[in-house]
């Protein structure tokens, strides 16, 4: 996937649910994956031409695992004029030392969420972006199916009360294998997680059963995403189809 044809996803996702107006300052939540450095490159990209004004500051926060090397990360926002602002935490410690969670990832992500979000209203920004794409929807609504026996997926975008922060997801509308395809063309400097339980999730399992349904059933993966989005599920904002 080139450039441009990233660009044109996310500013549909952008345009549909309006998620940026004028004078927001984004945070772009940067883990050092694949997903995240393509969501910067959006934003990035985004900002030159769109006709609402934004601002955008990348933030990483570092769980306290060893050999997490960022440098390659820090130097891509140099490269982009992008500040990047690293918050050094023990989540990783806590986690896995102190308390030994046998189900590490909620607790985990409750926690970098929240330490996410500080760091973003202390850097003045109103918004914050995750870069959950189309198979990160479906993945999660076969989660919530499967477990919580509900038809759910997360929103486009989420107005966090208590933080006075909304949550935008520029990237719903594109495809994991695009981000992969634009990493490996972009080269970009992805920096491997070093947490114990990665690959190891709920999470993985639905993306491996999604991967199963779809080679069985092609084009599936694009029926479920469709039904989601034309679902009127619970919470999410009106929509405005795209006109071509």
């Amino acid at each position: 996937m080139k450039l441009q044809q990233l660009l044109s996803y996310t500013r549909r996702a952008v345009d549909e649910y309006q998620m940026i107006g004028e004078g927001d300052r984004i945070a772009v939540g940067i883990s050092g994956g694949k997903d995240s450095l393509t969501l910067l490159y959006a934003l990035h990209g985004l900002k030159r031409f769109y006709p609402k004004h934004f601002e955008i500051e990348a933030i990483t926060v570092n769980l306290g695992f060893p050999g997490f090397d960022l440098s390659a990360i820090r130097t891509l926002c140099d490269e982009l004029g992008v500040r990047y602002t690293v918050v050094d935490t023990e989540i990783g410690k806590i986690i896995f030392e102190d308390r030994r969670e046998s189900n590490p990832c909620s607790l985990c992500a409750k926690m970098r969420k929240g330490s996410f979000n500080q760091a973003a209203k202390e850097l003045g920004c109103n918004k914050v972006a995750y870069a959950h794409h189309k198979d990160d929807v479906v993945e999660t609504m076969l989660l919530s199916l499967i477990f919580e026996g509900r038809f759910h997926s997360f929103s486009p975008r989420t107005y966090l009360d208590r933080m006075d922060l909304t949550v935008i997801r520029p990237m719903m509308f594109v495809d994991e294998a695009d981000v992969i395809g634009f990493k490996n063309k972009y080269a970009l400097p992805v920096a491997k997680s070093p947490c114990p339980a990665d690959g190891h999730t709920k999470r993985e399992y639905a993306k491996n059963l999604l991967r199963q349904l779809n080679r069985e059933h092609p084009g599936c993966k694009e029926r479920m995403f469709t039904a989601i989005i034309s679902g009127n599920l619970e919470g999410w904002p009106e929509r405005i189809p795209h006109v071509r």
